[in-house]
């Protein structure tokens, strides 16, 4: 029951356009409410099954990509401690593992995200926001110039599979911290 859950979701998530090969900016669905004449029971359980959570709410999660043994994702440049100039030549390695653009399923694979000054890392088992603190790079980008304003700024790196989902375990690089200066 619980795989067929996680597949319904998935395909209910595709066919509205939620999932698709390139990123999206969109917030996501707002719950629904209670109908007319629904109980407020009835009204939780059909939220859980819209938003996967099981009926105590807690998210239930969805499957992960496995990752293998020594996989490792990694900043080429800047090193931790550089000052640099805006914009940021930004350089990701990754070892163990090919990138591949978002929407492509293949094993050993996925692309990579960019966690800008995050004080906690997203969830490890729901697709990635795309936010300004998590910049997607579902092309199979391994570069990028980055516009960032002076000061300290912490960087991490951490690759996603085909649907953004963070691959079990996670390939998460070590936190950078870069000084732009003005």
């Amino acid at each position: 029951m619980q795989k067929r859950h996680h597949m319904s979701l998935v395909a209910g998530l595709v066919a509205g356009g939620m999932l698709v090969s390139g990123c999206s900016d969109r917030d996501p669905p707002e719950p629904p409410s209670t109908a007319p004449g629904e109980t407020a029971a009835h009204a939780e359980q059909t939220h859980a099954d819209h938003t996967h959570e099981d009926t105590r709410g807690e998210p239930a999660g969805l499957p992960r990509s496995t990752a293998p043994d020594g996989a490792r994702v990694f900043f080429i440049s800047p090193a931790d401690g550089d000052t640099v100039s805006s914009p940021v030549t930004i350089s990701f390695g990754l070892e163990g593992m090919e990138v591949v653009p978002a929407g492509e399923e293949q094993e050993n694979a996925g692309h990579h995200h960019l966690l800008i000054n995050l004080d906690e890392l997203p969830a490890m088992d729901f697709p990635l926001p795309a936010t300004d603190q998590i910049v997607h790079f579902g092309g199979g980008q391994t570069e990028t110039e980055l516009e960032l304003p002076p000061g300290t700024h912490t960087l991490q790196l951490l690759l996603g599979d085909h649907m953004h989902i963070p691959h079990d375990p996670p390939v998460l690089s070590d936190t950078i911290t870069i000084t732009v200066e003005e």
